[in-house]
C-alpha cells in the first residue's frame, strides 16, 4: 500500500496569518518537501472580497499554480454550523439556509482551484448553545437537521462531480458512532468521513478504537498527535488571539491547548507526530493495513515552530509507515 502523504495548509497557518508566507509559498514549500498532495483550509486566505462576494480570481490563480508546480490539491476543509438557533433577527431556518449557501459558495471556489473533495462541518467546535448541550438527547433533536444538510450539500457536490466528507471535528458532532450514523443516514455515494485520528480525544474516545471503527468510511485522513494532560496540573493558557500580522510576530507561541468534553479533568496539547501520547504506530498500522488508498493530510497544531513541526511530522509519518 503506497503512502499518499501531504499537508494541510493549516500546518503553516501561523505563517499565513503573519503574512510571512502566501498560500502560493505554502504550496511551493509542500512540493519542495515531497508532499504528494496538499489540503486547503481558508485560514488566512482571501476567499471572499470586501463585499463578501467570492474571490474567483484568487481561486483561479491557486488552481493554476497547483498545475504549474505539479501539486495535486486534494481537499478543501471548511468550518460550518447548520444548527444555530433562531433569534429576533433571523429564524433557525433562515440561518440554516444562509449557512448552506455559504458552504456551496466556498465549494464553488474549491472547484475552481481544481479540488474535487470537500469537508464541511455541521457544527464546528461546541454546540452553539453551549457545552451543556452535548447530550444524547440534544443530538437526537439536531440529528434530522444535520442529515438534511449533509444530503443537500452532497447533492450540490454531485452536480459538480465532487465528493463531500464529514469530520469528527469539535466536541459535539464527533465520536465514531455519531459520525458513522450520520453517513449511513445520509445514504449518499459521494459522502464519506474525514477521519481525524486525534480529534476523537476531544470527546474522550480511544483513538485506536475509533480509527479502527471509522476507517472503512474514510475518504480523507488527518494525521496529528496530542499530549494528553490532566487539566488541574497544567499552567492556564491565556486566550488572546492575534488579529494583525504585527501581533502574530510579537506574541509568544500559544500553549495550543485543545478542550475535551471532560474539560475539568483532561485537556490536550498539540504535538509533533510521534512525540505525543497517542499510539501513532498502532494508528498508522491500522490505516496502512485497512486497504485505505486515498490521501493522508498532516495537521500540526503544536506550539513549536510550525515549519519545524511540519517537517518532523512528515519525516516521522514516513518513518513509521515503512515499519508497520
Amino acid at each position: 500500500m503506497s503512502l499518499k502523504l501531504g499537508i494541510s495548509s493549516y500546518c503553516l497557518s501561523r505563517k499565513l496569518y503573519a503574512q510571512d508566507m502566501t498560500l502560493f509559498d505554502v504550496m511551493d514549500w509542500a512540493k519542495e518537501h515531497e508532499c504528494d498532495h496538499m489540503e486547503v483550509v481558508p485560514f488566512g486566505l482571501p476567499m471572499t472580497l470586501e463585499d463578501g462576494s467570492p474571490n474567483h480570481d484568487f481561486a483561479k490563480r491557486v488552481g493554476e499554480h497547483a498545475d504549474k508546480i505539479g501539486l495535486p490539491l486534494s481537499a478543501f476543509s471548511l468550518n460550518a454550523c447548520v444548527i444555530r438557533p433562531g433569534d429576533e433577527n433571523e429564524t433557525k431556518e433562515e440561518k440554516y439556509r444562509k449557512e448552506i449557501e455559504r458552504i456551496e459558495m466556498i465549494m464553488d471556489l474549491a472547484y475552481e482551484m481544481g479540488i474535487r473533495k470537500m469537508r464541511h462541518d455541521t457544527c464546528t467546535g461546541q454546540h452553539p448553545l453551549g457545552v451543556e448541550y452535548h447530550t444524547p438527547e440534544q443530538f437526537e433533536e439536531d440529528f434530522p437537521t444535520i442529515v438534511r444538510a449533509v444530503k443537500e450539500v452532497a447533492d450540490y457536490a454531485a452536480s459538480k462531480g465532487m465528493r463531500t466528507t464529514l469530520e469528527n471535528h469539535g466536541r459535539y458532532v464527533n465520536g465514531a458512532d455519531r459520525l458513522i450514523r450520520i453517513v449511513k443516514a445520509a445514504g449518499k455515494d459521494n459522502v464519506g468521513l474525514t477521519v481525524d485520528v486525534g480529534n476523537f480525544l476531544c470527546v474522550n474516545e480511544d483513538p485506536v478504537v475509533a480509527v479502527q471503527k471509522t476507517i472503512k468510511y474514510a475518504n480523507m485522513i488527518h494525521l496529528k498527535d496530542f499530549y494528553i494532560r490532566k487539566t488541574d496540573r497544567m499552567y492556564p493558557q491565556k486566550r488572546f488571539r492575534p488579529t494583525t500580522p504585527e501581533e502574530w510576530h510579537t506574541m509568544l507561541p500559544s500553549l495550543a491547548y485543545v478542550g475535551t468534553n471532560a474539560a475539568d479533568y483532561q485537556l490536550l496539547r498539540g504535538a509533533i507526530i510521534g512525540q505525543g501520547d497517542m499510539d501513532m504506530w498502532k494508528i498508522i498500522s491500522i490505516i496502512k493495513n485497512s486497504g485505505y488508498d486515498q490521501e493522508i493530510s498532516l495537521e500540526f497544531e503544536g506550539m513549536e515552530d510550525c515549519v519545524a513541526g511540519t517537517i518532523y511530522g512528515l519525516e516521522t509519518a514516513r518513518y513509521i509507515w515503512e515499519r508497520v
